[in-house]
């Protein structure tokens, strides 16, 4: 795993896999059932860089041809974190992350809002895409006439989600989604982003997990049954986007330069807040086993609540004050 940003859920059923910056196939362990993480991640220092104490403003730039039905699940999350909502909610889980403070001893921010949406259908950078070409995304959607985003170095994070049709180098290989922060000389300002790509059609079974069935596991019947969790919102690829998206989120506000908050002695390849929990929605999970989570009339696995009645499911982050991974909805 290279810088921020590692993303790829549970292979097998015994298996859980890591995330540095980015969700990472290659890396994986089996997960205590006390949920307290792994022993080598979770020695979590901060050193002394910024976390995003200010508001933060989130921009969204839509990278391909997206379903506007998918766009609306996303969008309700997004719009969950400083909304009100039944508990346990999104907000609810944002918590845990605005424990992190700088050296100044101020919080990551309570505000997240939905400040601007790009939408990039005509392919500015092509449908094969590299980790760099994100920054040249960013530096388009800040750019274009006539309705730019803004370039907003004091509060904005940038979202690049990227459609089913479009190829990204390492994703469903070895990442889901990855962080890092951009060039003044491409992009005009140092602004941290994230990359999210929808895995639906493309690998389901590694960057959507718990929603589909990973790649080589066995067939339900040698399972005990059919042990895959159907999707709150109806489809496996935006539910478990939203995830990943959740993953990015805590990471990027809490480590959003690569140096602050991260366990180990190297920054390229550190274990963020959210590394440590992949896997992990709810309490007694471990092991591949993701933990205890709610299901609604129609059997649908969530473990938070959003606006408009939206439910989710979103990975436990570490809490640097019980010292372990935590969620809203846990049992103790």
């Amino acid at each position: 795993m290279d810088r921020l940003s590692c993303y790829v859920l549970l292979l097998l059923s015994f298996f859980c896999f890591r995330l540095d910056l980015s969700w990472s196939l290659q890396t994986r362990f089996n997960r205590a059932p006390n949920n307290q993480g792994s022993s080598d991640l979770a020695n979590l220092v901060y050193h002394m860089g910024p976390v995003l104490s200010s508001p933060i403003k989130l921009y969204i730039i839509w990278y391909g041809n997206w379903n506007s039905t998918h766009q609306a699940t996303i969008r309700d999350f997004l719009n969950s974190f400083s909304s009100p909502a039944l508990s346990p909610s999104v907000a609810d889980w944002w918590k845990t992350v605005r424990l992190y403070t700088d050296q100044t001893g101020s919080n990551i921010s309570d505000s997240l809002s939905l400040s601007g949406e790009f939408f990039d259908s005509r392919l500015s950078n092509g449908v094969r895409l590299n980790r760099l070409s994100m920054q040249h995304i960013i530096k388009n959607a800040v750019t274009s006439k006539p309705s730019p985003l803004p370039l907003d170095p004091r509060n904005g994070l940038y979202l690049v989600l990227t459609s089913s049709d479009v190829q990204v180098d390492e994703f469903c290989r070895a990442v889901c989604g990855f962080h890092y922060f951009s060039f003044p000389s491409i992009v005009g300002a140092t602004v941290p982003y994230a990359w999210i790509g929808y895995s639906g059609t493309q690998c389901p079974g590694v960057c959507a997990y718990p929603f589909a069935r990973p790649l080589g596991a066995p067939p339900p019947s040698a399972m005990g049954g059919n042990d895959i969790m159907r999707p709150p919102n109806g489809d496996a690829g935006v539910d478990g986007m939203i995830s990943v998206i959740a993953h990015e989120l805590a990471e990027s506000s809490s480590n959003p330069l690569v140096n602050a908050w991260y366990a180990g002695d190297n920054p390229i390849a550190p274990g963020e807040i959210a590394d440590m929990c992949l896997g992990l929605y709810g309490s007694g999970g471990g092991g591949g086993y993701v933990g205890k989570v709610s299901t609604d009339a129609g059997g649908n696995g969530y473990n938070v609540n959003g606006v408009k009645g939206r439910r989710f499911l979103v990975q436990w982050v570490w809490d640097p004050v019980k010292k372990r991974c935590f969620g809203p909805n846990a049992m103790d």
